[in-house]
């Protein structure tokens, strides 16, 4: 059995290691019938696929939380809101 005693798992805490899982699983099975994602250029000024904008989104999303818990602590239901914004941003302009 492994220890998973070393981190405070919480609802919140699965959820969101559930929903990191279920996204690249997603994005897999999106690979697999519709492959190649071409690459596009968006704001940004870089080439990005799917996957790319997929790792951008999360990556900014960790930010938004971090940056939101330094100035506003909890809840974090404006974050979240910050982060449905930004998925839906990069996947479509960058």
């Amino acid at each position: 059995m492994i220890d998973l005693s070393w981190m405070a798992w919480t609802w919140p805490t699965v959820a969101f290691f559930v929903t990191v899982v279920l996204s690249i699983v997603v994005m897999g099975i999106w690979e697999k019938f519709s492959p190649g994602g071409n690459p596009r250029r968006g704001v940004f000024g870089i080439d990005t696929t799917r996957g790319d904008r997929l790792f951008i989104s999360w990556l900014g999303s960790g930010f938004i939380n971090l940056g939101w818990l330094a100035f506003f602590g909890t809840p974090l239901w404006g974050a979240l809101a910050l982060m449905i914004a930004w998925f839906v941003f990069v996947f479509r302009k960058v």
